[in-house]
């Protein structure tokens, strides 16, 4: 007669099953975005009318203006209400650029993390078709963030210094520390992905060209925050001791000096525009 399993056995068992129904969830997760990928994608230039006159930039441009605190917290400040019409318009649409800028930069680090991310995984895995969908997403994304920076007339810098430094290792984190790697990408598209959000559901006068590019980007920044997401969902749990230790103390740091760096203004637009340091 067969022996009933012990409770130790049972517990084993158990979590063996949920473990084999998560990597199955994430494999079925991962054909479904490979599939949008496919099927809803947008070229940088094909799918943005440059030229088009109403997708032009004037520097002046009334829409350029931050609105209040809901749009942006510099623009509920007295020292920007303060500031001429055509001096707020203008720092606005630094502002816009300077940001894509920044956002094409970091998107650089995160296409190569991506490569060496694919570069160790095994034949017939499906997170390296996926991870390819991505890159040539991040690519065009850049390519539209470029040309507005080109075509804004602002000649905007963009990751600080010390951030620069820093991106030779965070790229290698992509072969070597995964999920380290995904949290560095949390930090950099989360933010941005959330002002983008809140200011297309406004209501606000957004100029049409900035709201096309807005509407891409987040149509494909949801695909690569559910992969981000869900992968550190199912492989943390699964790592050992001294890698969840890392991940405890430096996720906090990462993020916070992520958002900062992709949402407060440049050193370099402070000083262009003399922004108090109170105002920061």
């Amino acid at each position: 007669m067969t022996s009933l399993p012990t409770a130790e056995e049972a517990a084993l068992s158990t979590e063996e099953t949920a473990a084999d129904a998560a990597d199955e969830a994430f494999k079925s997760l991962l054909a479904r975005l490979s599939r949008q990928s496919v099927e809803k994608h947008y070229d940088s230039y094909a799918d943005v009318d440059w030229d088009a006159p109403e997708m032009q930039i004037e520097r002046t441009d009334p829409r350029w203006e931050l609105g209040g605190a809901d749009d942006d917290p510099l623009g509920a400040t007295d020292w920007y209400r303060g500031l001429p019409q055509e001096q707020r318009a203008r720092l606005g649409l630094d502002l816009v650029a300077s940001k894509m800028k920044v956002g094409l930069e970091f998107e650089n680090v995160l296409k190569r993390g991506l490569l060496e991310f694919a570069w160790r995984l095994p034949n017939n895995s499906p997170e390296f078709r996926y991870a390819y969908h991505e890159v040539i997403e991040e690519a065009h994304h850049s390519l539209m963030f470029q040309e507005f920076v080109n075509r804004s007339g602002s000649d905007v810098q963009g990751l600080r210094w010390q951030d620069r430094m820093a991106t030779g290792f965070i790229v290698k984190l992509g072969r070597l520390f995964p999920e380290l790697f995904l949290f560095f990408v949390l930090g950099g598209e989360d933010p941005i992905d959330h002002v983008q959000r809140r200011a297309l559901r406004s209501g606000m006068d957004i100029h049409p060209l900035l709201e096309r590019i807005m509407r891409i980007h987040v149509t494909e920044e949801a695909r690569h925050l559910s992969f981000a997401r869900n992968y550190l969902k199912l492989k943390v749990p699964k790592l050992g001791r001294v890698r969840r230790a890392i991940l405890s103390v430096q996720t906090p740091l990462i993020l916070g000096g992520m958002a900062q760096a992709m949402l407060q203004p440049s050193h370099q637009i402070r000083r262009r525009y003399g922004i108090p340091d109170e105002v920061i």
